[in-house]
């Protein structure tokens, strides 16, 4: 079980188009050099994403990637998944056969943790992740405010 830097990533450049795309496609340039990733690393991620149909690619000048559907229908699951992470905490992948054939006397943990893991992510949208950003950052506008006033 591991989450790797390419889920990590894909979640964050989905949440970058879903920010930026009100002015128009969203170039992987644009997403590298904001997001400090590796612009041939997006292009991988992106043909998984397309491919997932997370994303759509506009052709030509003023090009890019636009969100492929509403927001609160993409989970973090389903860009986790795009990107064949495995997130199974079980030895046995669910197989039941982790300890000689059988189950391991602790099977019914991971299992129990695989099934929360997914369950956590599947519950959590890009709409979501979208809300709680713009309530950090008018948190933090209201703590510079709030700053300025003191001084």
């Amino acid at each position: 079980m591991r989450l790797t830097s390419k889920g990590r990533y894909a979640v964050t450049a989905m949440l970058d188009i879903a920010i930026h795309q009100h002015v128009g496609a969203v170039s992987l340039s644009d997403i590298a050099s904001r997001q400090c990733i590796s612009l041939s690393y997006l292009e991988q991620i992106f043909t998984r994403l397309r491919r997932a149909k997370l994303v759509k690619s506009v052709r030509g000048p003023g090009g890019g990637y636009l969100i492929g559907l509403p927001l609160e229908k993409i989970s973090v699951q389903q860009i986790v998944n795009a990107m064949n992470e495995d997130l199974d905490a079980r030895q046995c992948r669910g197989a039941e056969d982790c300890h000689q054939g059988t189950a391991c006397l602790s099977h019914a943990l991971w299992d129990d943790l695989s099934d929360m893991i997914a369950g956590f992510l599947e519950g959590i949208n890009l709409a979501m992740l979208m809300e709680k950003r713009e309530t950090v950052m008018t948190n933090k506008k209201e703590v510079r405010l709030g700053q300025i006033k003191r001084s």
